[in-house]
This record gives structure tokens, sequence and C-alpha cells, in this order.
């Protein structure tokens, strides 16, 4: 049974998407830590990211990489946390967190509920961020 973020890729669960390539999808938690917390993904499904082959292991954290700048630049922290827990849904997801504090990523904390509004407008910033590190 393909996972909830396979089911994101193939277009059947909608997302807040920050960046995309052809073999990695950046996308918002709906229930974040904080403002401005994306998972980051393969779209080819992998239970476990030390199962993923070298070169998709390598290409998805170049990606993260390039996600946590732009989302730097779009949330005001003083850096972004990267974890990897990987028990909640089968598909290796990176979690790229806004940090403040060292609770910002605390994972056993309260997540927060922000609206559609508020999930596309932080969604939008992201991009912003990203289009202007491009040009």
């Amino acid at each position: 049974m393909a996972s909830i973020f396979s089911k994101i890729v193939a277009g059947d669960i909608p997302a807040y998407k920050v960046a995309e390539t052809t073999e990695f999808l950046a996308f918002l938690d709906i229930n974040p830590l904080v403002e401005g917390h994306v998972l980051v993904i393969p779209k080819r499904e992998v239970d476990y990211i030390f199962d993923l082959d070298e070169e998709t292991y390598v290409g998805l954290m170049m990606f993260a990489k390039i996600v946590a700048s732009g989302i730097k630049k779009a949330v005001p922290c003083l850096r972004i946390g990267i974890a990897v827990v990987g028990l909640e849904v089968p598909h290796t997801h990176v979690h790229l967190v806004p940090l403040n504090t060292m609770d910002d990523i605390n994972f056993s904390r309260k997540k927060l509920n922000p609206t559609p509004e508020e999930l596309s407008a932080t969604a939008e910033k992201i991009r912003e961020a990203l289009r202007e590190e491009t040009r």
C-alpha cells in the first residue's frame, strides 16, 4: 500500500509544496512544530533512509540543503534544524525545522494547527525565497 507521501507525490492528496525536482519533493508539515517546518522526501518510496542507494541519499541531502536556505530566508530563525525520525510514515523523510531554541525541534511537544491560509502564505514565502536564490 502506498504511503501518504507517495499519494502526495502522485497528486492524490494535496500538499503545500515549496520545492520539487524530478526525484525529490519538499512540502510543509500540516501539523508543524513551528512555522516553516518542512518535510523533504525522495519521490521513490523507500521506508528507511539508510536503505536509500548512495546517489539518492546524497541527492536528498543536497536538495534538503537548498530548501533549508530558502526556509532560513523566509522564516525568522537562528538556524534550520534537521531530523530524521522515520517512524511515523514508512517513506524516507527529512524534517527541516526553523530553530530559535532547542525546544523548537522537540517532537514530543504539542504541534501547531495552522489554517490553510497560513500554510499557503508560509509555502509562498519559502517558494519566493528559493526563487530569489536562483535569480
